[in-house]
């Protein structure tokens, strides 16, 4: 595992480590949790943005960073997808949900659910 605080590492505004924390708590996990982030094949773009609440343990695989006091764990793999991305939540007229501003995307649909690099 490596724990890094560069400037290059996923970040949550508040608003998205507020909702990480209800999720959090909604699914049981109230002390020792972390938000995996990562990336699978699909979309209309080619890449999808997954998230899921874990046990807050890292894997030997995992990049662990932390901001705004959630521990965010990446796959190694992810990372080079994920790179300086900052995760934000949105409850506006246009969708309710994480948003990912990520500056490797070259290419994104039109909901924002998927890209490209």
């Amino acid at each position: 595992m490596v724990t890094s605080g560069s400037t290059l590492e996923i970040s949550v505004t508040e608003k998205a480590a507020e909702k990480v924390r209800v999720f959090a708590q909604k699914e049981g996990k109230q002390d020792n949790f972390a938000l995996r982030v990562g990336v699978k094949g699909g979309g209309c773009s080619g890449l999808l943005y997954t998230l899921s609440i874990e046990d807050g343990d890292p894997a030997e695989n995992d990049r662990m960073t932390e901001d705004k006091g959630i521990k965010i764990l990446i796959d190694k793999k992810a990372y080079i997808y994920l790179a300086a991305t900052e995760l934000d939540f949105s409850d506006g007229l246009n969708g309710k949900g994480f948003v990912f501003q990520n500056p490797n995307a070259t290419k994104a649909c039109g909901c924002g659910n998927s890209f490209a690099v």
